[in-house]
């Protein structure tokens, strides 16, 4: 399956990849001078102290249960109902349920196509750009609506989105496409070329020259039973060991886009979300794959359907979690189930956030204090933020922000500084990219003034320079110092996975790691001082919404519904506090 020579009049060496994807989640220092002392500080927590802003109530709205799975047989592909029929009701050794289709139809893979701040992203890139909107509909269906749009392939009929295309429910492959990245898609894809350039931005290869009984679904296990699935579904399971690397994962999330100019041309392509790129350059890569961390597995043998009931229990077996960190998002479609048609209960949902934030806050970063030290009427500490994931931080779709909230009270618990404090429309104060959205806060290895906040982030820029939040117009970063993972060398990355602006020059900047040192001004407070410091997290950053939440289209003006109804406070990865004499 090609990707390429979609539109004509288009260089014929450029890469046409638009998948927008809002799917996916050791350091010293000491300040100048006086005595040093070691800071007595507390065990890291992951509850928020009261100051900030809590996690939202587990749920705003009245209890739903969803709609049911969607069933059909397309030709190449089922739907998801097809497959949980016998693939619920299943339990690991400890009694849990790991059923397949309970845990994944309240996960952004399942509401790929749903997520409506995907569409709205897609129709304000048409209006930006309409004369590749026919490029833009097909290549973003690749990977949110990729059953239809394979199936549309095979059938020779259009791969569009909106207007009669996929997203109507009149159009013959609409339930398909609204089943999202579902069973059928991830265990059809061959094993040829994955983790190769020719595979990436939703270069997967399915066969689709087979019928049934005989199409191929690749299985975790060796030795399936192989009757009772051929009988029922058409498919014939067979082992497929790549079901659990890396590579399977890449071709969706490494996704390389083009850029146009100011006249519309493509002029290039350019790196928007490359997290298997990142991981490849890291000391994880070939030790830890993504399934470890985002399809944990479950306690013991698990019967992996319900029929046969003699069928033999193994291990290990992957529970089809897809925990990452996108809650936001999660949140919306929990809330709007009439309006986006959910499949997953109100409970569901709950879960999989519930699995998101512990995710988040378990095993994605720490921040602790690494030095301090008193001279004079200055109080200088530094803090130690260490990456725990196997990607940079935030990875993926470049909404998403963390930050560092570092509050230094006096002895009476009196507020000396403060920077990075979240507000409850999702603003930072003293970031400057949110009182202009077409500015950005550099990176900072020493932080003097409330106004400087440390926020690790993708910053885009266009052909002139200048910051855009229009994925056809990035040409570049004017800012990537996104937490590298352990191991990832900045000075041997290629150009796809660099670090850009002022964290390139930063010593303390490095592979795993960041330090940022405080250095702030105590006159009139009396000591110890208590320093507060928390590490928080967004996925969608208050610039990147706002810059499209004007764009009259149907599809925008309905997120914006979503959006201004939404709970938008950040969500605490890692605190510490310490004390200061």
């Amino acid at each position: 399956m090609s990707l390429f020579g979609f539109a004509k009049g288009m260089h014929p060496g450029i890469l046409i990849i638009l998948i927008i994807t809002v799917l996916a989640v050791s350091l010293i220092g000491c300040g100048p001078g006086g005595q040093t002392t070691t800071p007595t500080t507390t065990a890291p927590s992951t509850t928020p102290p009261p100051t900030t802003t809590t996690q939202p109530p587990v749920t705003t709205t009245q209890p739903h249960e969803g709609l049911q799975l969607v069933s059909f047989d397309s030709g190449d592909f089922v739907g998801s109902n097809n497959c949980s029929m016998c693939h619920n009701g299943m339990l690991d050794a400890a009694g849990n349920d790991v059923s397949i289709g309970l845990h994944w139809r309240s996960t952004m893979m399942a509401n790929a196509a749903r997520d409506p701040y995907y569409r709205a992203k897609i129709s304000a890139e048409i209006l930006n750009a309409p004369h590749l909107q026919e490029v833009i509909e097909d290549v973003c269906g690749t990977c949110h609506t990729p059953m239809a749009r394979t199936q549309a392939l095979v059938n020779g009929t259009d791969t569009l989105l909106f207007g009669n295309g996929f997203f109507s429910r009149s159009n013959q492959l609409h339930e398909p496409a609204i089943d999202g990245v579902s069973c059928t898609v991830c265990h059809q894809i061959q094993p040829d070329g994955l983790g190769t350039e020719e595979t990436f931005a939703g270069g997967f290869v399915i066969d689709t020259s087979t019928t049934p009984p005989n199409r191929i679904l690749f299985s975790q296990f060796a030795d399936p039973d192989q009757q009772i699935m051929m009988g029922s579904s058409g498919f014939k399971p067979v082992q497929g060991e790549h079901l659990g690397e890396s590579a399977l994962c890449a071709t969706c999330h490494t996704v390389i886009t083009p850029f146009i100019d100011s006249g519309g041309n493509v002029q290039g392509t350019f790196p928007e979300q490359v997290p298997f790129l990142e991981w490849s350059h890291s000391s994880y890569a070939g030790e830890t794959q993504c399934q470890s961390c985002h399809m944990p597995h479950a306690s013991g043998d698990v019967k992996t359907a319900s029929m046969p009931p003699n069928l033999d229990a193994k291990n290990p077996f992957s529970q089809h979690y897809f925990v990452g960190g996108n809650t936001s998002m999660l949140e919306i479609l929990r809330d709007n189930p009439d309006e986006l048609r959910v499949t997953a209960s109100s409970s569901y949902f709950n879960s999989t956030i519930a699995r998101a934030l512990e995710q988040l806050q378990e095993r994605t970063a720490t921040v602790s204090i690494a030095d301090s030290s008193m001279d004079g009427n200055t109080l200088s500490v530094t803090l130690e933020v260490t990456n725990e994931t196997g990607h940079k931080l935030p990875t993926g779709f470049p909404s998403r922000r963390v930050w560092l909230r570092v509050q230094i009270l006096d002895k009476d618990g009196k507020l000396v500084f403060e920077s990075g404090k979240p507000n409850p429309d999702g603003t930072i104060t003293g970031n400057r990219a949110d009182e202009e959205i077409y500015a950005f806060e550099p990176h900072y290895d020493v932080i003097t003034a409330a106004d400087q906040v440390q926020i690790y982030e993708a910053i885009l820029e266009d052909m002139e320079g200048g910051i855009t939040h229009k994925l056809l117009e990035a040409s570049g970063y004017a800012k990537d110092n996104r937490l590298l993972p352990e191991g990832f060398d900045k000075n041997t990355a290629g150009e796809l996975i660099a670090v850009y602006g002022d964290a390139l020059n930063d010593g303390n900047f490095i592979g795993g790691s960041d330090k940022v040192t405080y250095r702030i001004n105590t006159t009139g407070y009396s000591g110890p001082f208590t320093v507060k410091a928390e590490l928080l997290y967004q996925s969608l950053a208050y610039s990147t919404i706002a810059s499209i939440l004007d764009v009259d289209t149907p599809e925008v003006q309905e997120f914006k519904q979503y959006w201004e109804a939404s709970y938008k406070a950040s969500t605490v990865i890692d605190s510490i506090t310490g004390q200061i004499s």
